[in-house]
């Protein structure tokens, strides 16, 4: 089934949109849950974005975040276990009208997949000219492939792994001058 892939300019509500949310997020994983990170392109001001709002949840205990799944549920998520991540725990939900508003992402503290999401997000709102060339490319993959999220996230791939490179080069050597 085709799903029409729709990007806008940065919509400050988004940023509200993430506390409140991640505050019942929080709040149904318990204390398990470590911080909860605004992550995804509505927390990169400067770009278009998907309206869904994407969260990583740090967790103590990975393995633990499944007895939550029935609180997460209850909040109107959808439990997907760990759809292709080994050591994730994703969840997603959707409105009254069935539109995806919110991904949480959940992985154990110290894994490499929150310094890579956190890096990919901070690298993005330090370097505008990066930004840019993200948010065009996204606007380009919109107007070739209208209908199909899967060929607009295949046509991103490269552009993010190579941006992931550099964000951690970046993060690395951004360390290395506050010490």
């Amino acid at each position: 089934m085709p799903m029409e892939v729709i990007v806008l300019p940065h919509n400050p509500a988004w940023i509200e949109m993430f506390q409140a949310e991640s505050r019942r997020v929080r709040t149904a994983l318990g204390e398990n849950a470590l911080a909860v990170h605004h992550i995804g392109s509505t927390a990169i001001p400067s770009i278009v974005a998907k309206p869904v709002i994407d969260m990583l949840v740090a967790v103590t205990d990975i393995e633990a975040v499944d007895t939550r799944s029935d609180a997460m549920v209850a909040i109107g998520y959808e439990a997907m276990g760990e759809l292709g991540i080994p050591g994730r725990r994703y969840f997603r939900k959707d409105n009254t009208a069935g539109k995806r508003t919110h991904h949480v992402h959940v992985f154990a503290q110290g894994t490499d997949q929150i310094d890579r999401h956190l890096a990919f997000r901070d690298f993005m709102n330090a370097h505008s000219a990066w930004a840019a060339r993200y948010g065009e490319l996204k606007q380009t993959l919109v107007s070739k492939h209208p209908d199909s999220i899967e060929a607009y996230m295949a046509g991103k791939d490269d552009f993010i792994k190579h941006v992931d490179g550099l964000a951690a080069s970046w993060r690395s050597r951004t360390a290395k001058n506050c010490d």
